[in-house]
This record gives C-alpha cells, sequence and structure tokens, in this order.
C-alpha cells in the first residue's frame, strides 16, 4: 500500500506531536505545593517554543521511470524554553503574586504591604489576649 501524503507532511506531524508532549498546562502553571503552615505555592512560568521543518526534492532518473516521485531529503527541529517568572502564594483568605525578577525596591515593599498590616493585625490580637483584664484596650 503506498503512502498517499507527502514526506513532508509526515515530518512535521512527528514532530508536532512530540512538541504536544512535551508542553501542557502543567508546565504554565504548575502543580501547587502544600507547606507546613498551610499555604498552598503555585509556580508560574513562560513558555516559549519555536518550530522549523524544511524539505527538498531531488530529481532521480530511476524513480521518475517507476511512478512520478522525486527523492526526498528534509529535516526539522524544535526549541522549547520554560522560564519562571512568578509564585502565586495562597493563604488563607489572601492570595498573592510573588515575581522571580523583581528588582525595584519600592514594587517590593509595596507588595509586601497586606502581609506587613497582617502582621500588625495579629500582634494587636495577640496583646488583647494578653491583657483580658483591661477592657478598655482592645475596643
Amino acid at each position: 500500500m503506498i503512502n498517499s501524503n507527502h514526506p513532508i507532511e509526515n515530518l512535521m506531524g512527528t514532530t508536532m506531536e512530540n512538541i504536544r508532549d512535551m508542553i501542557d498546562v502543567n508546565t504554565v502553571v504548575g502543580d501547587a505545593i502544600e507547606t507546613r503552615d498551610g499555604s498552598y505555592i503555585i509556580p508560574i512560568s513562560k513558555v516559549s517554543f519555536g518550530f522549523a521543518s524544511g524539505g527538498s526534492e531531488l530529481p532521480n532518473k530511476e524513480c521518475e521511470k517507476i511512478d512520478d516521485r522525486f527523492a526526498f531529503g528534509g529535516g526539522s527541529g524544535a526549541g522549547v524554553s520554560v522560564k519562571p517568572v512568578a509564585f502565586l502564594v495562597l493563604k488563607g483568605d489572601s492570595v498573592r503574586l510573588l515575581p522571580v525578577n523583581q528588582t525595584n525596591t519600592y514594587d517590593r515593599i509595596v507588595d509586601n504591604i497586606p502581609q506587613i498590616i497582617e502582621i500588625f493585625k495579629d500582634m494587636g490580637n495577640k496583646k488583647c489576649k494578653d491583657k483580658k483584664e483591661d477592657s478598655n484596650f482592645c475596643d
């Protein structure tokens, strides 16, 4: 039985199938990791990939006499790059995005304000519990 597909179609199809096997949704948004304190960390990545394929048909006198096909030469290649860009941190009711390449100090301060507020709130609640005898302290 003669395969009616052109050899370049088979070459491209095989390469694309292999790329699909390498890249899935878990590559971009990774699996959640649970920490000891009950928070979850989810890695977020940037995925880039490239694909190239090519071929040529060279005349061959023997092939021309047997059928109308030419000798085929071809190749294909692909490249994949996976770069972590951030981590999504889920703790209780709070959700934070922690970029990997955060170079600006002011951005880091602004991003950490909710955490700082939470720390002060916890400290205030602890003082309220410690000083129950002073009812005006916690009001």
